[in-house]
């Protein structure tokens, strides 16, 4: 096993991940959680967009959307995605590639009913990514499910998580000269042993 020390020393990428995740909330200005995620079309076209990571469990990675979205239908699609996120803070970065599955139970439910009650009634009121004839439609539909949910909607059936459990990561720091240091962890199957090989920058 490739010999690591300092930021990138541990036996666990997921408790690696929370400790740059806690050293960026730290510094960086504005959303630490926000992650790069990367799908792809039934026409095999890429798609990438920025979300929030909500999640870092013992295996994988969580964040939330509509089901309905473009991201949710690839994602379901080809049952893959990936991630960057980069903390400018820190000059560091974490990459992924994994298999996706939905989180749509109770830890879904908890989530959202922590939410703020604006975002939650939001989630009823858009139809995301589809087209939208005005903005007065959108501001219609709010006041409509406001005054139908009030202060206590529920999770909407079409809104809930997804779950990214990676074969792949690596942790990459910025070096002199560009030379930087990059760690990639690679396991055949979920539940396999890690691999880690250090990369040329």
């Amino acid at each position: 096993m490739t010999q690591r020390s300092g930021i990138f020393a541990g036996d666990d990428p997921f408790a690696l991940t929370r400790e740059w995740l806690g050293a960026a909330q730290e510094g960086e200005l504005n959303d630490p959680n926000a992650m790069s995620l990367a799908t792809v079309d039934a026409d095999g076209m890429p798609n990438v967009r920025v979300v929030l990571l909500k999640d870092i469990e013992d295996g994988s990675f969580v964040f939330y959307t509509n089901y309905g979205s473009a991201k949710a239908q690839e994602l379901e699609q080809a049952g893959k995605a990936a991630f960057v996120i980069h903390w400018k803070s820190l000059r560091r970065q974490v990459r992924a590639r994994g298999l996706i599955t939905r989180e749509d139970g109770p830890k879904a439910d908890a989530y959202y009913a922590s939410r703020s009650l604006k975002s939650r009634l939001g989630a009823w009121a858009s139809d995301q990514s589809k087209p939208l004839e005005s903005r007065a439609v959108l501001e219609q539909a709010l006041a409509d499910v406001t005054e139908k949910y009030g202060d206590d909607p529920p999770r909407p059936p079409f809104w809930g998580g997804f779950r990214l459990t990676p074969l792949e990561l690596e942790f990459w720091g910025d070096g002199d000269a560009r030379l930087h240091n990059r760690y990639q962890w690679r396991r055949e199957a979920v539940g396999a042993p890690w691999s880690i090989f250090q990369l040329n920058p």
